[in-house]
């Protein structure tokens, strides 16, 4: 049986060779990532909240919330550690391959194993097309959408998630493949059928989930998945200068290994490390408090008062054109895009109705009051 997403956050660790590896990376971004371990924890950390009646009731809710079979909670969970077992699976495959070709009476290896860059390629691109489809899974789009993702990446990825994408670069594209990763891959993948990639274990693991009818629509969906972030992915380089060197600098504390076998390094990491599934049950586990506070929050109107409101609600229009917890669309007139919102709450003013919203993929700072003028049905 599945553990739950309280016995997941229970169990996650305050101190091993993944969390280590984590807090080392934190120097590209300083204090952008903090170990939040148990879910109780989380929930007054996220929250602010310290009743424990109220604790527990954001639990309650939450664990529904989480067992939802319309909810993608689940889903995300298992796709983040599925993509990190299968991953040490094609680490073994790239350090066989590493060894064969430096110990020489072991070179027959290099016969049955794929070459280790392309293997570190196919892991970084799986990883990539992974976290977009669980985004859209934990934010309710129904189709997996790249551009979207790459957006909300460079504009609101923050704490974990932000910690996942920073470690995907270091570990799975600097480390392994060099400064110049982007430029490498696609040498790799430009003009590739979809030959090289239907027989890998990793693929296999998660084709199932990946958008398109068959394995050449599915390699399409990787490569315009790594497209769209690869600007992300360069921006981060040149902002922080992060090379191969600085990141086996950071690690190298406690993994001991010749600095002229970066590559050995890469596959260790990916072998012994589970950044993958722990950052991304810390993502699920803020994104399901987030999302049974607001649904709590919502029903204040008719409730007994048990919860105290991030914000004061109004009057509520009986015959306001939406209601709470519906999902609609909020125009931005500085971006010039509709988003998809749901909304918390409703106040009436002067006999002008106003709707309190969350951006569905956005962190709870980015909620507001709008007018009614601004919001169309979904």
């Amino acid at each position: 049986m599945d553990k739950s997403i309280i016995q997941l956050a229970d169990a996650l660790p305050t101190d091993n060779i993944t969390v280590k590896v984590l807090k080392a990376l934190d120097y590209i971004m300083p204090g952008q990532w903090n170990n939040l371990v148990g879910f109780d924890n989380s929930i007054r950390s996220i929250t602010g909240e310290t009743d424990s009646q109220r604790i527990q009731r954001i639990r309650d809710r939450a664990v529904a919330l989480y067992h939802d079979p319309q909810q993608g909670y689940q889903t995300a969970i298992k796709l983040y550690q599925t993509i990190d077992t299968a991953d040490t699976i094609m680490a073994t495959a790239a350090l066989a391959n590493k060894i064969g070709e430096k110990i020489s009476f072991l070179s027959f290896l290099s016969n049955f194993t794929p070459k280790a860059d392309f293997t570190q390629t196919i892991d970084l691109l799986l990883k990539i097309t992974v976290e977009i489809i669980a985004f859209c899974k934990l934010n309710g789009i129904p189709q997996a959408n790249p551009q979207m993702f790459a957006t909300v990446l460079a504009n609101n990825y923050q704490d974990a998630a932000l910690m996942r994408m920073e470690a995907l670069v270091c570990i799975d594209a600097i480390l392994p493949l060099g400064p110049d990763f982007i430029g490498k891959i696609h040498g790799m993948i430009d003009g590739a059928d979809s030959s090289v990639i239907a027989q890998n274990q990793v693929f296999n693991s998660v084709s199932g989930v990946i958008p398109g009818n068959n394995a050449s629509d599915k390699f399409g969906f990787i490569k315009q998945g790594f497209n769209a972030i690869q600007g992300w992915m360069d921006n981060l380089v040149q902002k922080t200068g992060v090379t191969p060197q600085s990141v086996l600098d950071q690690v190298g504390s406690f993994i001991q290994i010749a600095d002229d076998n970066l590559d050995f390094v890469a596959a260790f990491l990916d072998q012994t490390t589970n950044y993958y599934e722990h950052t991304g049950i810390q993502t699920v586990t803020r994104k399901l408090i987030l999302d049974a506070y607001a649904s709590i929050q919502a029903e204040l109107p008719a409730a007994s008062g048990n919860f105290t409101p991030s914000f004061s609600p109004a009057a509520t229009a009986s015959n306001s054109r939406f209601s709470v917890g519906e999902t609609v669309e909020v125009w931005d007139k500085d971006e010039g895009e509709w988003y998809e919102s749901t909304i918390q709450d409703i106040k009436v003013k002067k006999e002008k109705t106003k709707y309190f919203v969350h951006y569905i993929g956005y962190d709870s700072d980015e909620d507001e009051w709008v007018k009614e003028k601004n919001i169309r049905s979904r």
